[in-house]
């Protein structure tokens, strides 16, 4: 027999467990080998949902692969598309402001990927969250479809693309037309972006129906799976009632008078900058005003003035009216790109000026690198809990514990801080909260013998390391010698010889928190995806309480 008759001679029960050890795209390369394979493994499902539990996180319950499935008309080759279409979207993103951090995660929901933020607070039961956007998969298992979030409702897109090894997220303006393409966007200045952004958000709001805004977006138990399902079918049908009448797409007519009607309301500017020049971030949105307005009037008038052709001919920016007749509409994208970015202990470089989320390399835990991965802690000895109301709640951290090689080839432990659960920001993002030098034993001894229940305290291993420390100001702060302990019950802390002041730190599982977690209003679209103007303080919390940083070494 030949080989694909062998394989087709297969029950299906055997063929599922070998696919199980395959990858989604040796199966699709099998049946791409003969035209019986192709129509047998199309048709089957089991093969198709074995890759399916692969894909899924392990802490996912079969009961919503099996929605799931119903939900896309019963093919597991549907929901598996999907899944590893999107795979590339999952994990950690963050933005460099405001500086008390702008962490998202992305998770499965409901045959869908939701992008949610923590955000900074207290140590709290539960962990507070805001939607940031979502992506349903269309009737092809592909992660097309695009909700923004923002102030109470939403505001339809699309996935323009995505790249395998994504790295970035950028929100986009896109000309759906043969001879543009979604880079162009990139290529408008910083204020036409804002302009195009700003129009568009105001031009495809879609108001949520109460029943929708009170659905949850991902299962915390099997019970929201109904739920989820009618949520579903309800975004599908807004999806496709707003396509039915543009899909999120603003026609250029349309736009155009959007733009003008808001460079009208802008006050005008002494700054002097010629248009189509860069817009500084950090210069404020007064001063960039007379710009916007002054390019704008230019561009829908058809101004036929002398600067006209010096701002945008001679610029190094595309000019916002041959943007606009790449297509005769514009709508909200998103797309996911890689970029080549740098990165300083795990932070990456991020761009001032770009609607970008920037996704944080997290290493996995494996022998010999047993602490990398997020956790999180607060200072103070003995360590703060949660459900504890009695005594004044401390700021929570989110670190990220990752592993390099000095020059010398010796391995360092670095815990970057991610999130900051204070009022005002006590360290900047992207900061080295510690540094533990892993081939090197403290000679510290830890400084309390019992923990907040009263029971000993035994250490498992020591290591000499660095603490943040203020010295150098706040961009750039100093470090004071220090030493890591790990506990035998599997926290970490770190203590800092001089004064004794101590972060300890535990294993978290975002995930898990974001699904016990509540729910607070998200910010106004376009700052909800990403907030590019300059805070120290906490703009994403509902209540700005105070903070328990003073416990800082700072």
């Amino acid at each position: 027999m030949a080989g694909g008759e062998l394989i087709l001679a297969l029950p299906d029960d055997v063929l599922a467990l070998i696919s199980a050890h395959l990858r989604p795209r040796d199966l699709l390369a099998l049946s791409a080998a003969d035209r019986r394979l192709h129509a047998a493994l199309s048709a089957a499902d089991k093969p198709w949902l074995a890759q399916c539990r692969r894909l899924l996180p392990s802490s996912s319950p079969p009961s919503h692969l099996l929605s799931w499935r119903a939900a896309a008309g019963g093919s597991s080759l549907t929901v598996c598309r999907f899944l590893h279409s999107a795979a590339p979207l999952r994990g950690l993103w963050a933005q460099q402001n405001p500086e008390l951090g702008n962490l998202v995660a992305a998770l499965p929901g409901f045959l869908s990927l939701v992008a949610i933020r923590a955000i900074p607070q207290e140590l709290s039961p539960r962990l507070r969250w805001a939607p940031v956007f979502e992506l349903l998969a269309d009737a092809h298992g592909r992660p097309a479809l695009l909700f923004l979030h923002g102030a109470g409702s939403l505001f339809p897109g699309r996935l323009s693309s995505l790249h395998p090894n994504t790295n970035a997220l950028l929100l986009e303006a896109l000309a759906p037309s043969p001879s543009s393409s979604s880079s162009s966007f990139s290529r408008l200045s910083f204020g036409n972006r804002c302009g195009l952004l700003d129009a568009l958000v105001a031009s495809c709001r879609v108001k949520l129906p109460p029943d929708l805004a009170a659905a949850p977006l991902f299962a915390r138990s099997d019970e929201d799976l109904p739920l989820l399902a009618a949520r579903r079918e309800a975004m599908l049908r807004l999806h496709k009632d707003s396509s039915s009448s543009g899909g999120g797409m603003v026609s250029r007519a349309e736009l155009e008078a959007l733009l003008l009607e808001a460079a009208k309301k802008m006050p005008p500017t002494t700054n002097g900058d010629a248009a189509g020049d860069k817009v500084p971030l950090r210069r404020s949105l007064s001063a960039m005003a007379g710009f916007v307005r002054k390019g704008l009037l230019q561009m829908v008038t058809r101004s036929a003035s002398a600067n006209s052709t010096v701002e945008f001919g001679g610029s190094k920016h595309l000019a916002l009216d041959e943007f606009l007749r790449a297509g005769k509409s514009v709508g909200l994208s998103l797309r996911g790109a890689q970029l080549r970015l740098s990165t300083y202990r795990a932070w990456p470089s991020m761009h001032g000026n770009r609607f970008a989320l920037y996704k944080l390399a997290t290493q996995a835990p494996v022998p010999g690198r047993e602490y990398a991965g997020l956790w999180g802690g607060t200072f103070g000895w003995p360590p703060g809990r949660p459900e504890d109301d009695r005594k004044p709640r401390k700021a929570l951290f989110f670190l990220l514990l990752s592993y390099e090689e000095d020059s010398e080839r010796k391995l360092m432990l670095i815990a970057t801080k991610v999130l900051e659960g204070t009022h005002y920001v006590v360290h900047p993002n992207g900061s080295a909260m510690f540094i533990a030098r892993m081939g090197e034993p403290s000679t510290e001894a830890f400084p309390w013998q019992s923990d907040e229940d009263s029971r000993r305290v035994d250490i498992a291993r020591s290591f000499a390391g660095e603490g943040i420390a203020a010295g150098y100001g706040f961009r750039y702060p100093g470090s004071k010698p220090g030493s890591l302990f790990a506990l035998q019950d599997g926290r970490l802390a770190f203590v800092w010889r001089d004064n004794k002041s101590v972060l300890t730190l535990q294993r978290l599982d975002l995930e898990e928190l974001l699904r016990k977690g509540e729910r607070v209003p998200a910010l106004p679209p376009i700052p909800n995806f990403a907030y590019l103007t300059k805070s120290l303080s906490n703009v994403f919390s509902v209540t700005h309480n105070s903070s328990g940083c003073s416990s800082s070494p700072r």
